[in-house]
């Protein structure tokens, strides 16, 4: 469990490299990591982002949490893959990770910045500035099996 005054200290940076075993952990934390998908892909994962940013404990140095930005870095921008551990919830560093991601975009111009909220977690966004995209479906492609 971490204090008030830890969290307070949790530093938010842009990176474009992070252990990658720290990684693996925040998206194991998000549901998102499967055992078969390949250690060797954060590497690129980071580097293929617009902006990699992570929240870092300041006693140990380690990541407790992360979001990215996917864009062109013209027209729009999307917010993927935000995540903090499950000890570190509740004290504002998802808030935190997020805001520094739209000052990223709109310190480039870019103010069209979307993302895809997660089940029963619309309110929390909604509390930052996000709004429902009304009659817009997100949707996805699956592949067919023939």
């Amino acid at each position: 469990m971490i204090t008030e005054t830890k969290y307070t200290d949790v530093e938010i940076k842009m990176v474009t490299e992070w252990p990658e075993r720290e990684v693996i952990n925040l998206y194991k934390a998000g549901g998102w990591w499967k055992e078969s998908d390949e250690q060797t892909n954060i590497k690129k994962l980071i580097q293929g982002s617009y902006a990699f940013f992570v929240a870092i404990n300041p006693c140990n140095g380690k990541a407790v949490g992360m979001g990215r930005l996917l864009s062109d870095g013209v027209s729009d921008a999307y917010i993927q893959d935000l995540v903090v551990l499950p000890n570190y919830r509740g004290y504002g560093i998802g808030k935190r990770l997020v805001k520094k991601l739209i000052d990223f975009c709109l310190s480039r111009k870019i103010s069209w910045i979307g993302l895809i909220s997660e089940p029963g977690q619309s309110r929390f966004y909604t509390h930052i500035g996000f709004n429902p995209l009304n009659d817009y479906v997100p949707m996805k492609y699956c592949q067919k099996k023939e």
